[in-house]
């Protein structure tokens, strides 16, 4: 183990010991780690969290839980104040989101060798832990909170997200967003398909857009992603559905690495982050997208890849231009500069918990939020 990998600490005897440490939102090891077991109460526990002390847990696994918890209703005390505008708001409910996840990571687990937690009443994580991780060869540390994301993401898993769409679950893979907000995935399945051939699906993740299309009668769907943990996703949920023969899964960061023979498509579809920002997680690059890259990346190249007659399907929410993330008018001078009309679009309005929450301190945005498909075509002398 390299140092920059590790976590030490000294145990109450004044052993020095030291772990791997684990973590997926790329958070450094903690330099001040003391241990802690049932006898802390919450307020000390609090405290020490947010003057950048972590606690490596020793007693129950249950009282860590319930730490936990009461340690988060200590940060939420705190909200964060409003702001002059909806981006001002929105950037200090991020950085209020950023400490309050930076406090509740600061409880610490240890994890023996094949991904054991040997603590009282602790349950067996052992599934879980290796769907995320892969095999277990050596002990860990990692924080209660990443933990539990880790075992909801293992029960996503085992019971799946109903698609009504395909009338069947899609299974999510850790680190890959579920298809929760189904406004997106119904507006592919409504809108009107081009003339039949390819389809690429770009960004496929769960691979839930790429069955859509091929249970509507598309004939071939290429679908594509960059990260190793949606292909594996798509490629298990494809084969369960039974789709394997009409959808391809290739690795590629946007288009599909094609002969030139091949390169286009009738119908291109992507559904991006949905606002320009940076990701802390691996599940927030589902929802930031830095510098608008993947949005502005398959906006530039629809039409070197679209057969003619084709259209492009960009699938995203108008979150950004009313938190004033994004201008009113960026999308369609995107549209302009890359040689694409728009021949049509199709809106839906938000039906997830958050858009109906008043407490939420973005409810005004939220509620508000569409979510539209609109539909690209190349200008006439684009090819």
């Amino acid at each position: 183990m390299s140092t920059d990998q590790t976590v030490r600490w000294l145990e109450s005897s004044g052993e020095e010991r030291c772990a791997l440490w684990r973590s997926e939102s790329g958070a450094p090891p903690p330099k001040r780690v003391v241990t802690a077991d049932d006898d802390m109460n919450a307020d000390t526990a609090f405290r020490l969290a947010c003057e950048g002390t972590s606690l490596l847990w020793r007693g129950d696994f249950r009282n860590a839980r319930q730490l936990l918890l009461a340690m988060a209703r200590r940060a939420d005390r705190k909200r964060p104040k409003p702001g002059t505008s909806p981006g001002q708001s929105f950037h200090l409910y991020r950085q209020a989101q950023s400490r309050r996840a930076r406090i509740l990571g600061m409880l610490l687990l240890p994890v023996a060798e094949g991904h054991v937690i040997s603590l009282r009443r602790a349950p067996d994580v052992r599934l879980a832990c290796e769907q995320a991780y892969g095999q277990g060869h050596e002990p860990y540390v990692v924080s209660l909170r990443e933990l539990q994301g880790v075992v909801g993401a293992g029960e996503w898993r085992k019971r799946g997200v109903h698609v009504p769409a395909l009338g069947e679950p899609i299974t999510p893979h850790f680190g890959v967003f579920a298809p929760v907000r189904g406004e997106y995935v119904d507006l592919v399945a409504e809108a009107p398909l081009p003339p039949q051939g390819t389809a690429f699906d770009i960004g496929t993740g769960t691979g839930v857009l790429a069955a859509v299309l091929a249970r509507r009668g598309v004939r071939r769907v290429v679908a594509t992603d960059c990260d190793a943990r949606a292909l594996a996703c798509a490629r298990e949920n494809i084969s369960r559905l039974g789709l394997s023969p009409v959808v391809d899964i290739q690795q590629a960061d946007l288009f599909p690495a094609t002969p030139s023979s091949a390169a286009r498509a009738s119908l291109i579809v992507c559904n991006p982050p949905w606002l320009p920002g940076r990701a802390r997680t691996s599940l927030e690059h589902a929802v930031y997208d830095p510098g608008s890259r993947m949005l502005r990346g398959f906006v530039d190249g629809l039409s070197a890849h679209l057969a003619p007659g084709g259209e492009g399907w960009l699938i995203i929410s108008d979150l950004a231009e009313r938190l004033g993330l994004r201008s009113r008018t960026e999308l369609s001078e995107l549209f302009a500069a890359a040689g694409l009309r728009v021949v049509g679009r199709i809106d839906a309005r938000p039906r997830h918990p958050r858009a109906h929450d008043p407490a939420d301190p973005l409810h005004a945005a939220r509620k508000a939020e569409v979510t539209s498909l609109w539909r690209l075509a190349a200008s006439p002398d684009a090819h």
